[in-house]
């Protein structure tokens, strides 16, 4: 494995809180994905190992970092947005800029409110693609198809007890529905055999005049949270 791989996975595992890695006897260097490593799923690991130094679509040309996910990859409950934004790019961490704010204060907000014990870390955050769209422009159909391979096989590994959708590009490309954001949050769907809950992404909640999305988004929140921690 090569230095900025290492740094790499390294940098992943850190932001999963792991402070501590191992070598057992016989085996690969811990830094290698699927290994045992303590607080980290070996499934997610492979994911991340396959995605390498991804190449498969134009995304890569622009981006800076792949930004995998990040939480609690033993939570009943992901939220999966649609791609990363610069801030995103830069650190390598799904929503941290004020989007990503704004997510955390909806998630944590709610949860007290409704005397949930629940924290953003918590839960597990990631996106359909992994690599910044230029200009933070949706993602087309075949960069999705391309990159959604892992964002499925990431949902099988966790099997959370529900998915929330954030914003109308990830509900659609979660559910096949070619439904607007407006008609489908507040619904449940299905993915596979999972329990989806759709609801408004954080970037568009972040505009002035978006007052009766804000009320209606901690809605949904409160059904998705009330569904799987009650």
């Amino acid at each position: 494995m090569d230095a900025e791989r290492l740094r790499h996975y390294l940098e992943y595992y850190q932001d999963l809180g792991i402070k501590t890695l191992y070598r057992r006897a016989g085996k690969r260097p811990p830094a290698e994905p699927g290994q045992a490593v303590p607080g980290a799923r070996p499934p997610l690991l492979e994911i991340l190992e396959d995605i390498g130094d991804c190449r498969r679509c134009r995304l890569h040309e622009q981006r800076r970092n792949i930004v995998f996910g990040v939480g609690n990859e033993q939570s009943r409950l992901v939220f999966v947005g649609e791609g990363p934004g610069a801030d995103e790019d830069a650190q390598g961490i799904p929503f941290v800029g004020r989007a990503g704010q704004l997510l955390t204060q909806m998630i944590e907000g709610t949860a007290r409110k409704e005397g949930i014990p629940l924290v953003r870390a918590d839960v597990y955050i990631c996106n359909v693609v992994k690599c910044r769209p230029p200009g933070n422009r949706a993602p087309e159909p075949d960069e999705m198809q391309i990159c959604g391979q892992f964002l499925s096989r990431q949902l099988l590994a966790i099997r959370p007890k529900a998915i929330c959708a954030l914003g109308g590009t990830a509900a659609k490309y979660l559910t096949g529905s070619k439904e607007g954001v407006t008609r489908m949050r507040g619904n449940w769907y299905k993915w596979n055999d999972l329990p989806l809950m759709v609801t408004y992404h954080p970037s568009f909640l972040l505009r002035a005049y978006n007052q009766e999305a804000k009320r209606e988004a901690w809605e949904d929140l409160k059904k998705v949270l009330h569904f799987v921690y009650d």
